[in-house]
């Protein structure tokens, strides 16, 4: 007797309606306070990302966590724990153009952590895929990730994740595209040439793994990408859609992201 294949459901893909706020600014104040909330009644680690969008968020924090009662302050300082999501491969920590220097600038010195409180890869790991499997795993031993901040790429990656990206895949060393480099070229002086080639990144399988994620878009030129991931069925050319099959996104936009 003839079997028949065996049949798989594929994950459900679930409606989105974002919050959409009148700018950037307005934006940046909203996230903020969902991330100091999230401090308040920590559960798990929160997971950080860095880039243009994430600046003013993280000076909005640092107001913020001026303004609470001084018991509340230090609940959230002494309770501070996170994961960035990706690092160059190459830069040391005090390169100012690592995302290590970066957290440093925008969320270490401004809130009073303590640098063990932020964590990332190691950029100069001698063996950057050693180091992805190690970070992986540290994330993992923390619990996973409770509450994710993402911004979006240009090209739809969300952390180093470039297309194509399947959702099963892990922590790992990527190559990063050119569009990504061009992209990321401000903060090497506007050389794309000196942005590195490679970076270690938590991969969509860490993301969607994340109890709740928080994807967070300003800008008209982010307007079509956003459309895009919100709207057409998820695929590997464009890792940001696959967010769509997480149970928890909350999607925070400016008008201008909105179109």
């Amino acid at each position: 007797m003839r079997r028949s294949a065996p049949t798989t459901t594929p994950p459900t893909t679930i409606p989105i309606t974002p919050i959409v706020l009148a700018d950037a600014a307005a934006v940046a104040n909203r996230v903020a306070a969902l991330l100091l909330a999230d401090r308040l009644r920590p559960q798990r680690p929160l997971g950080l990302a860095t880039g243009r969008t994430m600046a003013p968020v993280y000076a909005c924090l640092a107001q913020q966590l001026g303004q609470l009662e001084p018991p509340q302050a230090a609940r959230v300082r002494d309770s501070w724990c996170s994961f960035n999501l990706d690092e160059y491969v190459g830069l040391a920590p005090g390169d100012p153009a690592s995302f290590a220097a970066t957290m440093a600038r925008q969320l270490v010195g401004p809130l009073g952590l303590a640098p063990a409180q932020v964590r990332l890869p190691d950029g100069q790991a001698a063996d950057p895929d050693a180091e992805a499997r190690r970070y992986g795993a540290a994330v993992a031993a923390a619990g996973g990730i409770g509450l994710q901040l993402l911004g979006l790429g240009l090209n739809g990656h969300v952390g180093f994740n470039e297309p194509p990206s399947d959702p099963a895949v892990a922590c790992r060393c990527v190559t990063l595209s050119g569009h990504t480099r061009r992209q990321n070229a401000g903060g090497f002086g506007g050389d794309c040439d000196a942005v590195p080639e490679q970076a270690i990144t938590l991969g969509l399988a860490e993301i969607l793994s994340a109890r709740r994620v928080l994807l967070v878009v300003t800008g008209a030129e982010k307007a079509a990408i956003l459309r895009r991931a919100l709207e057409e069925p998820p695929t590997a050319d464009l890792p940001a859609s696959w967010l769509q099959h997480h149970p928890a996104l909350t999607v925070i936009a400016d008008a201008d992201a909105m179109g």
